[in-house]
C-alpha cells in the first residue's frame, strides 16, 4: 500500500468547495488501494515518510508550500507541484521566457524595466501593442496585479505601483474575448478542458468590483466540443514549463489562439472536472507510478 500526502492548509479547508474536492480525492485513492492522509504545514517532517505529494494549497516561492515541494523533491518522492514548475510560474517574466523560447503563441509581450519608463517609451509601446495595453506584475496570481489601461497617463500609474515590487513588468497586447479556454495538462496529456466565463463587469476571470469579488463562471467542456488546436496549444504551453500538473489560460480570437499564461497548482474543485470523472484518479496513478 502507498501513502499520498496530500499538503494543506486551513484556509484550503475553509473553502467548502475545496474541501469537498480534496475529501473526494482522498477517497479515490484510497478506492485506488492507497493510503492518503493530509498534511499541514505544522506536520511537513511527515513528508519523507509519503510515497507521493500531492501540493493543494498556494505554491509560490514564498509559500511554505515551496518548502514541501524542494523537501519531496530532495527526498526523491514524486510530488505535484515540483519546486522547478513552481519557480517558473510564479514569475510571469520567467513563464513567458520559457514560452517564448519553445514558440509557444502568446500575445504579443514586452519585458519593461524602471529604466525603460520614458514617455517616448510608452508611446512606442501603445503604437506597437494597440490599446489598450494589459500590465501585468511578475509574481501576480489569482489575477492580482494585472491591469488594463487605455493611455499613457494610467500607464504610468500602474507601472510605478509594480515597479516598488519587482524591478520588471509584462506588457501585452490586448485579447478581446467573451471566455478563456483552461486546458488542464497532466504528464504532457489532456487532462480535462473547460470554459472560464468573463463577468461583464471585468476583463479577468477574477475581480475586486466595487469592494466585491467576482468569479468567472465555469462549464465543463467534452474533448470532443473543443477545438483541436486549442488541445494542441495548451498541451505544447505545458511542455515548455515540464513534466507535472498545469492549467493553461488560452484565449481563441477569430480562431488564432494564444496562451495567456499557464498556471501550476491548477483550480479543480469549481467544476473544471465534471465531464472528466477520472481527473483525480489519472493524477494518483501519474504521482504514484514516478
Amino acid at each position: 500500500m502507498s501513502r499520498l500526502g496530500i499538503f494543506v492548509d486551513r484556509k484550503t479547508l475553509a473553502n467548502a468547495e475545496q474541501l469537498t474536492a480534496l475529501i473526494r480525492c482522498r477517497d479515490v485513492a484510497e478506492s485506488m488501494g492507497h493510503h492518503a492522509e493530509f498534511i499541514f504545514p505544522v506536520d511537513i517532517n511527515r513528508i519523507p515518510h509519503m510515497d507521493a505529494l500531492f501540493i493543494r494549497t498556494r505554491t509560490d516561492p514564498m509559500n511554505i508550500a515551496y518548502v514541501a515541494a524542494q523537501m519531496a523533491d530532495f527526498h526523491g518522492i514524486p510530488v505535484i507541484d515540483d519546486p522547478r514548475s513552481i519557480q517558473i510560474c510564479s514569475d510571469k517574466i520567467n513563464m513567458y521566457s520559457h514560452l517564448m523560447k519553445n514558440k509557444v503563441a502568446i500575445p504579443r509581450t514586452v519585458f519593461v524595466s524602471k529604466h525603460d519608463l520614458t514617455v517616448e517609451y510608452a508611446t512606442n509601446l501603445f503604437d506597437t501593442l494597440g490599446t489598450p495595453l494589459i500590465l501585468k506584475e511578475p509574481s501576480t496570481s489569482f489575477s492580482l496585479r494585472v491591469e488594463k489601461v487605455q493611455d499613457i497617463a494610467t500607464f504610468f500609474q500602474v507601472a510605478r505601483r509594480f515597479i516598488k515590487l519587482s524591478d520588471w513588468f509584462v506588457v501585452q497586447q490586448y485579447v478581446e474575448s467573451k471566455y478563456d479556454w483552461r486546458v488542464g495538462v497532466l504528464g504532457g496529456r489532456l487532462l480535462y478542458a473547460c470554459k472560464y466565463t468573463i463577468p461583464s463587469v471585468t476583463f479577468k476571470i477574477q475581480a475586486s468590483v466595487n469592494g466585491h469579488i467576482v468569479y468567472c463562471g465555469v462549464e465543463s467542456v467534452p474533448e470532443t466540443k473543443v477545438p483541436p488546436g486549442v488541445i494542441s496549444l495548451g498541451i505544447d504551453a505545458a511542455k515548455a514549463i515540464g513534466n507535472g500538473l498545469y492549467g493553461v489560460d488560452i484565449k481563441n480570437s477569430n480562431g488564432d489562439a494564444c496562451v495567456i499564461e499557464v498556471n501550476d497548482n491548477p483550480s479543480i474543485e469549481s467544476g473544471e472536472d465534471t465531464c472528466y470523472p477520472r481527473v483525480f484518479e489519472e493524477i494518483i496513478a501519474h504521482l504514484l507510478a514516478a
